[in-house]
């Protein structure tokens, strides 16, 4: 199966991928020497009106929730599109912090449309891969010919847009999101005809299956990791000790940066132990890739503290015990308040996944009277909001009502967080047209909550 590139970016209502919305999808198809196939893609995706966006957001974006009604595609509309036309076999989806943010949002947005949630990265050849952690072991082991900023306290960051201004990559219009893809395809270009060996390793490392042979608890070995968890001081790069089990299949590391017996007792141990998780594109290598080029003085170690530190862990077996017990009482997700934000609550089974099916191809016309009787309780629920969403002429008025009620109830909880915002915002002399815009996104989508929110309050504007 031939293979390629997408690599893709969204801008969003928010941070949170459980209640925020895509409001922006961007990305260009390359072959695997980087060339573009095809045109780019750049779609807006209509902002809902159960939905206020944080003002923040729209202050770095520039993108209004007026914008995307009149410009976009409904989200069922989006994830038809994506499905077909961008995800399909051989795709290698690409972003920048995706792993933990752009892969979020997507598969959040499948869910609550009736796709499957996670195929679009596994099925058929099609795989995933993030670069940050790619930027971030390049630049502790392999930062030879290109140019690594810093920010203004004189801290090492690996923002895009700092790394493209820097090294002369042209970035027309930061957090945008088919600027920030260009910019990041330009980037993978550097990395890959600076460090080759690293960019090509680290490629194969995208693979769980890779990474699993290289770090588990069968053949104990200390292996280079970079994770934003690290302390920046040594470019968020460290070497770990395989520790114990995880949930879900993963792994607890020990960072041998530290002497267990020198740490003490203490309530919290994290990130010191760190849970590796194999299908994130961890960026891991053996640690013989130190031995080249000051490895080990680039990162702060040498291999008698590592081999001092390992020892130690090796000597309190109890230790592993606890951190595997500790792990599995951590909830790894907060608890989910609605059918909407309970994706990893549970697989679906076979037959719902067929019922699944059928919504998405059922007409809207066919809607009305379309009531699959789901096995797992959290699709009748997640029915009547894609319904209420997408096609709010096909609701009964018993639905009408409980929808209305759920529409109404997701915007008070937004809502004083909004306002507030657009004060914080309107006092730090932020653009008046820009806040106007969204006071009337509000007054639009929340009449019955505009005279509430308003009382006593004032904007500024």
């Amino acid at each position: 199966m031939e293979q390629s590139f997408f690599f893709y970016d969204l801008e969003t209502s928010g941070l949170m991928a459980r209640a925020d919305r895509i409001m922006q999808f961007a990305g260009q198809r390359t072959d695997l020497d980087l060339s573009p196939i095809g045109e780019p893609v750049n779609l807006m995706v209509k902002l809902a009106e159960d939905t206020l966006p944080s003002p923040y957001a729209i202050r770095v974006t520039g993108i209004t929730p007026q914008q995307t009604v009149a410009d976009g595609i409904s989200e069922v509309e989006f994830c038809k599109y994506v499905a077909k036309e961008i995800f399909v076999p051989g795709t290698v989806a690409v972003g920048y912090n995706s792993v933990r943010f752009d892969d979020e949002f997507m598969r959040f947005c499948f869910w609550r449309n009736f796709f499957d949630a996670y195929e679009w990265q596994w099925r058929d050849g099609r795989s995933r891969w993030d670069l940050l952690d790619v930027v971030r072991l390049t630049r502790a082991l392999r930062p030879e010919g290109i140019k690594w900023p810093v920010d203004k306290d004189g801290k090492a960051t690996n923002r895009l847009e700092l790394l493209t201004k820097l090294n002369g990559i042209a970035h027309e219009a930061a957090h945008d999101a088919l600027s920030d893809v260009e910019a990041l395809i330009d980037v993978t270009k550097m990395i890959r005809e600076k460090q080759p060996q690293l960019f090509e390793y680290l490629f194969k490392m995208r693979n769980k299956k890779e990474v699993m042979k290289l770090v588990n608890l069968e053949n104990l070995q200390p292996v280079v990791y970079a994770s934003g968890r690290y302390s920046g001081e040594f470019d968020k790069t460290t070497v770990v000790w395989p520790l114990a089990p995880a949930p879900n299949g993963n792994l607890l590391v020990f960072d041998l940066r530290y002497n267990l017996e020198e740490l003490g007792e203490r309530e919290n141990y994290f990130p010191i132990v760190k849970e590796l998780k194999y299908n994130h594109c961890p960026a891991v290598a053996p640690v013989g890739v130190l031995e080249q080029n000051d490895g080990w003085g680039k990162i702060g170690l040498s291999p008698e503290v590592v081999q001092r530190n390992r020892d130690c862990l090796l000597k309190h077996p109890e230790f592993a015990e606890k951190m595997r017990t500790l792990c599995e009482e951590r909830p790894e997700f907060p608890p989910a308040v609605d059918a909407e934000s309970a994706l990893y609550d549970g697989f679906l089974d076979g037959n719902d996944r067929v019922r699944c099916d059928a919504v998405r191809a059922a007409r809207d016309s066919d809607l009305a009277d379309f009531h699959p009787e789901f096995a797992d309780p959290r699709l009748a629920e997640l029915l009547l909001h894609y319904k209420g969403r997408n096609f709010p002429h096909t609701l009964d008025a018993q639905e009408q009502e409980v929808w209305e009620k759920y529409r109404v109830g997701r915007l008070k909880a937004q809502r004083d967080g909004y306002v507030k915002a657009i004060q914080e915002l309107s006092s730090q002399g932020v653009d008046p047209d820009l806040l106007q815009e969204l006071q009337l996104w509000l007054d639009g989508v929340a009449t019955a909550l505009v005279e509430e929110a308003s009382m006593g309050s004032d904007i500024g504007m």
